[in-house]
């Protein structure tokens, strides 16, 4: 079998990524400082509990792969800003490392995991790959520059990369644990607990919520495409922006306000360089979406 890694592939998304690849028929390797958590194991695929900060530990788990995933990295803008030495060294020093690593191993493709974070606030709506990036945070930064060294890789190295920037994904496994989960996962986990929901600011901030399953689509996708490789930054984003209080709307329940954090007030993906290049649309709509989480 064809072999390919998952950087992150013990997490949400790249778990999801990880059974995509599984059912495709690759010999499948995952790098993850963590142990895989219940329901995120597929028993075909390979784990290997290794940082990607140390490039030695990574360099002989990714060498011979065809395709590399890279989602591994410290997440959330919030923890980023109260915690930007670490997060740097792993979403910058660690990208690069995986990208030495896959240009020393004989690697064809690296499909780096980006974020439409690193638009910020734009003048207009929606987002377009053309747009001068304005990152917010530390983690936004972080994953603009990973495309940087995904597109400088290709330049110097002649590695093919291609970097997808994410609009809020959701889906099965997303954790409501820990200091800044996801706003669903939040939701939903306080609604069965019978708390009210928490919406942070005036909850009138728009998000463009694309399911994890449309998300591990793309990636596939990316990694199979002949019209990709050259260091592309393309937007995976479901093209419709939905605000907090259509979430807590659709979930239904109580609902109440809490401080507002540093974040940008609306995000929306102009989708059509994804439909263009890789043959790619959206299928789950958010409303079909949370139906589908509430009556898991």
């Amino acid at each position: 079998m064809t072999k390919v890694v998952v950087t992150g592939g013990a997490g949400f998304i790249g778990s999801h990524i990880v059974d995509g690849c599984v059912e495709e028929g690759f010999d499948v390797h995952v790098i993850d400082i963590s142990s895989p958590r219940k329901g995120h194991t597929n028993k075909k695929a390979r784990y290997h509990e290794a940082d990607i900060r140390n490039l030695k530990s990574i360099t002989p788990i990714i060498k011979d792969a065809l395709y590399v995933f890279h989602l591994a990295a410290l997440p959330r803008v919030q923890y980023s800003i109260e915690n930007p030495e670490e997060t740097t060294e792993t979403n910058v020093v660690g990208t690069m490392n995986v990208l030495a690593a896959a240009q020393k191993g004989g690697v064809k493709r690296v499909i780096f995991s980006s974020s439409s974070s690193v638009y910020g606030d734009q003048p207009t709506l929606p987002f377009k790959e053309d747009m001068t990036p304005a990152p917010k945070s530390p983690y936004a930064l972080h994953k603009l520059v990973g495309e940087q060294y995904c597109s400088v890789w290709n330049t110097v190295y002649g590695l093919e990369t291609v970097s997808l920037r994410y609009f809020n994904i959701y889906g099965p496994r997303m954790s409501p644990q820990g200091s800044y989960p996801l706003a669903i996962a939040l939701f939903i986990d306080q609604r069965k607990k019978g708390k009210p929901m928490t919406i942070t600011g005036d909850g009138k901030q728009t998000r463009d919520f694309t399911h994890v399953s449309d998300v591990v689509k793309a990636n596939i996708l990316a990694a199979k495409s002949s019209t990709v490789g050259k260091g592309e930054c393309i937007n995976i984003g479901f093209g419709k922006g939905v605000s907090m209080l259509e979430i807590t709307k659709l979930i239904g329940g109580p609902t109440k306000f809490i401080a507002p954090r540093l974040e940008p007030k609306h995000t929306l993906a102009d989708n059509a360089k994804a439909k263009k290049l890789l043959q790619w649309k959206p299928t789950i709509s958010i409303e079909e979406g949370i139906k589908a989480i509430k009556n898991n």
